[in-house]
């Protein structure tokens, strides 16, 4: 699709030869018709023709002969604010020449006005997400510029948004339409997702198409490559801006950005800071050997020698926390933290989002320091065959608390991961115990037939609230940080060779409500009083034969509350006062967004109480949603002995 141009422009140094947006805007203003009665004089291709029509073989050959520099970048300014005392832009900047097309990259950049010397920071969104202001504002309030790049070409910011609809007005070329915008433009290529431009376009695949760049099976196909190629072209555009250090340039993304954070890291030296979440550490195919050793998450981490942090909650399906401990022995950087929060998939809390700001403020600012990885170990071969978990945190701050948390629910053989146990893995929480300046803990097991997985949390308190944009842009302010010691494993023949022995028991009682509950309860809103757990997902709490569910709650205000469990929820009144009420429920209440009825209570991953819940339903290819409860009112209600009844057996 043909869009309006820029005047390409003389390639500059990164230190001194320095550009002005501004400049560059009126120059594409006023000459936009230039050369050969308004169309473009042919440009030399961004990347080297394929020699005797063989692909690159590895990550080294992909990018030799490609410098992100070398280029001029033709920045097109689509929009320009102010913000709270931070300057905003949308812009659009040029990626490169392909099969004789340019593309474009739009992106959102800002910075704190009359800010000099700032550090610079590429935000890569994830697959869902678009290119966003929130988190380009709270960065420029704590001093930073920052470009978060649209690689699929949705942005939102105010007065100029680009959804997937607006992506397809833009892709068709059709300018008339009121809600048409310019945005990324790959060209002659597709690096789009959700949707993707062509509907085989794949990012796992090298395989050649009429939308890839090489007419044979090569990595330079991949959409990976061209939004790392995107990216790399990002870290060019700070470099040029005038308020910003070239020698202070940081990465971060989440999910796909996670990945896409990696790849960069990996193969850019300008990088002097990383931090990805969710991702760029669990894509290891081995199907395909081009990607494998191009591509793949394990070639690039081999790659790696700046400061790194890895955002990677306990639970998460894109970037698993057994592939995290391989992957900190792959990369040569020595500068390495990590932080897992415990029972969360690919969202997290204030404390653990935090991590990435502290990391830049330590690494491209000078104004932080992170305490050392804690030291920590675990003895299979005890007196009372019981494991036992110690840790040492850095002293150097506060400590404000110490949890040990672990599993058996889990799979240590080098075999993937089955997603749904990834997700619904339950962590068992261990209040640990000082002994000078070390913590400890006992990890009773269920059995000895299958691993066990266990780390530990410090949590440390900030000087001052940190106030930032999370993974999904929402902003949070907080108190405190969460550093993570490595996991610790042992697989299951090393249990039984430890005589190790068995010694949790089932039980009835599935949650009391007492102590230091909510460790093994999560939510990603801990301002309301919803909580969602994986209990029942391990042995310990399986449900007896004809059992009912049931809980007591006190409630000052009369209302719904809802018990969710996966994709089935029950729905019931409390009539409020001064009283506890007892809920008792059947498989039976429990129906799903269709009107199906729960048969058993086998099988169950995730069990939630909260005010509303939506239940949502496939069937026939067409989706079903249904929304109980009501928003709550009054104060938080409170839960006791949450249990199983069942017939013939006693009650706790």
């Amino acid at each position: 699709m043909k869009q309006p141009q820029a005047l390409p422009m003389k390639t500059r140094t990164r230190t001194k030869q320095k550009y002005s947006l501004m400049a560059t805007l009126s120059l594409v203003t006023l000459l936009s018709g230039w050369a050969n009665g308004g169309t473009e004089a042919p440009q030399k291709e961004s990347l080297p023709p394929l020699e005797n029509g063989s692909p690159p073989r590895n990550i080294e050959e992909l990018w030799t002969g490609y410098d992100p520099r070398q280029e001029p970048l033709e920045v097109e300014i689509l929009k320009e604010w102010e913000n709270d005392n931070v300057v905003m832009r949308v812009v659009r900047y040029r990626i490169g020449i392909f099969k004789g097309q340019k593309a474009m990259m739009a992106a959102v950049y800002g910075f704190p006005k009359g800010g000099t010397k700032l550090p610079g920071l590429v935000q890569i969104h994830g697959g869902g997400q678009y290119a966003q202001s929130e988190g380009v504002i709270t960065n420029a309030k704590r001093g930073y510029a920052t470009i978060s790049i649209a690689w699929a070409g949705r942005i939102t910011v105010p007065g100029y948004f680009v959804g997937p609809n607006e992506v397809k007005l833009f892709w068709d070329g059709k300018t008339t339409d009121p809600n048409y915008k310019l945005s990324t433009d790959w060209g002659a290529l597709d690096a789009y997702h959700a949707p993707c431009r062509n509907p085989k376009n794949a990012f796992a695949s090298v395989s050649a198409h009429s939308w890839t760049l090489d007419a044979v099976e090569s990595p330079r196909n991949n959409p990976w490559f061209l939004c790392t190629l995107g990216a790399r072209r990002a870290l060019t555009f700070l470099e040029h801006q005038t308020e910003v250090d070239a020698e202070k340039l940081g990465v971060y993304g989440h999910s796909m950005g996670g990945k896409l954070t990696v790849l960069t890291t990996a193969v850019d030296a300008r990088v002097k800071a990383s931090a990805p979440s969710c991702g760029g550490i669990s894509d290891r195919p081995t199907e395909n050997a081009l990607y494998a050793a191009s591509i793949a998450d394990g070639v690039s981490l081999k790659k790696i020698s700046c400061p790194i942090i890895f955002l990677s909650p306990s639970n998460d399906f894109h970037g698993r926390i057994n592939d995290l401990q391989k992957a900190l022995t792959e990369v040569k950087s020595k500068a390495w933290r990590v932080t897992c929060s415990p029972h969360h998939n690919h969202q997290d809390n204030a404390e653990y989002e935090v991590a990435t700001q502290l990391w830049f403020d330590q690494h491209l600012k000078g104004s932080f320091q992170f305490p050392e990885t804690p030291e920590s170990s675990l003895e299979i071969k005890t007196e009372n065959g019981i494991p036992a978990f110690s840790i040492t945190p850095d002293s150097s701050k506060p400590v404000l608390s110490v949890d040990v948390y672990y599993t058996q629910q889990g799979q240590n053989d080098g075999k993937p991961d089955n997603m749904l146990n990834t997700k619904a893995r339950f962590w068992h929480h261990v209040a640990a115990t000082r002994d000078g300046d070390s913590w400890s803990a006992e990890l009773p097991l269920n059995n000895t037939n299958q691993p066990l997985w266990v780390y530990g949390n410090i949590c440390y308190p900030l000087e001052k609230p940190v106030t930032g944009a999370g993974y999904y842009y929402r902003t949070y302010t907080t108190e405190k940080f969460n550093l993570s010691s490595k996991m610790q494993t042992a697989t299951q023949e090393q249990l039984k060779a430890a005589g190790v022995k068995a010694t949790r028991q089932p039980s009835l009682v599935i949650e009391s409500f007492e102590g230091d509950w909510e460790k093994e309860w999560f939510t990603y809103r801990p301002e309301e009083w919803a909580r969602t757990t994986h209990k029942l997902y391990d042995p310990q709490w399986a449900a007896p034969h004809g059992a009912k569910l049931a809980f007591d709650v006190l409630s000052e205000t009369p209302g719904k509350i809802v018990v969710g469990l996966d994709d089935y929820g029950a729905e019931s009144q409390l009539a409020g006062g001064s009283k506890w009420q007892s809920i008792v429920l059947t498989e039976s209440d429990f129906k799903d967004a269709s009107g199906g009825v729960m048969s058993a209570w086998t099988g169950i991953k995730e069990l939630r109480l909260a005010a509303t819940d939506r239940l949502v339903s496939r069937k026939d290819g067409k989706e079903q949603a249904l929304v109980l409860g009501a928003a709550w009112k009054g104060s938080n209600p409170k839960f006791r002995n949450l249990r199983w009844v069942a017939l013939g057996i006693k009650q706790p």
